[in-house]
């Protein structure tokens, strides 16, 4: 059954990107009728084009800029990096041009922002050298990891899973994605977030400790990557709170403005 599953994974990664490098979009199969509860995929818009892009998996990178590690408490040095993962479906999208309402989650009474540049793979492997690797990326976008930062902390105190503060409902925020062909490797460039027009965080891609390629050869020496898998590349300092009615605007330079309000 794991080699059907494996085969089946391989087959549709190998289509969608195909699709994604210009060919037309494959045929969705219908499903089987004794197949129960049949939830459609989760897709970012592709900029420029009709195509959208399939996410398989959402992985992100924790503490991966210097002065973020230290506000967090931990050692700023280049250990290796570590990694969490949100649910596909908890994707919301943030078009262009408008500012998207975005649902305050229950539980929590300290809710906050992370800006970051976000990834997405358009082929896969293991243990990929970080040389080569940001020819794996298909595109890049603006996301906000949204966490419940009380929850969060609470979980670290007592030395259990962080799930309950990352992964809920539209807590990855994401732009539509920009072809890495027309925008090169994004290895430098301003990374800032405002909140009601006031800037909160302001920094620049080139302070990660890893960047985006480091990030991918790592990770896939834990996991085999496959087309849509998309990577949150870690946010810079000065994360905070924010309450119903605040408007966050996400910025990275050769990106479009992400504009989110907390409803």
């Amino acid at each position: 059954m794991d080699k059907e599953r494996r085969m089946l994974l391989k087959t549709t990664a190998a289509v969608g990107a195909s699709a994604l490098a210009g060919g037309a979009a494959p045929a969705v199969a219908q499903p089987a009728a004794d197949i129960l509860f049949v939830h459609e995929g989760s897709y970012i818009p592709v900029v420029g084009s009709n195509q959208k892009f399939q996410v398989r998996r959402i992985y992100c990178v924790g503490r991966n800029y210097a002065a973020h590690a230290i506000e967090r408490g931990s050692d700023p040095t280049r250990e290796p990096p570590f990694f969490f993962q949100k649910p596909t479906d908890a994707i919301q999208l943030a078009p262009e041009g408008k500012t998207i309402d975005h649902p305050y989650p229950p539980v929590t009474k300290n809710y906050h922002y992370e800006v970051e540049l976000v990834a997405a793979l358009g082929k896969g492997g293991r243990n990929i050298p970080a040389d080569k690797a940001f020819d794996y990326v298909y595109g890049y976008a603006v996301g906000l990891d949204m966490t419940r930062r009380d929850l969060q902390n609470a979980m670290s105190t007592e030395k259990k899973p962080w799930e309950i503060g990352k992964s809920f409902d539209h807590a990855a925020v994401v732009s539509d994605l920009h072809p890495a062909t027309k925008l090169g490797p994004m290895t430098q460039g301003a990374i800032w977030l405002k909140v009601n027009g006031q800037v909160k965080q302001s920094s620049d891609l080139s302070k990660m400790i890893w960047n985006v390629a480091e990030q991918i050869a790592n990770l896939s020496t834990y996991y085999e990557l496959f087309p849509g898998d998309i990577i949150y590349s870690g946010t810079p300092e000065n994360v905070g709170p924010v309450v119903p009615g605040d408007v966050m605007t996400g910025h990275i330079d050769g990106i479009y403005e992400i504009n989110v309000k907390v409803v």
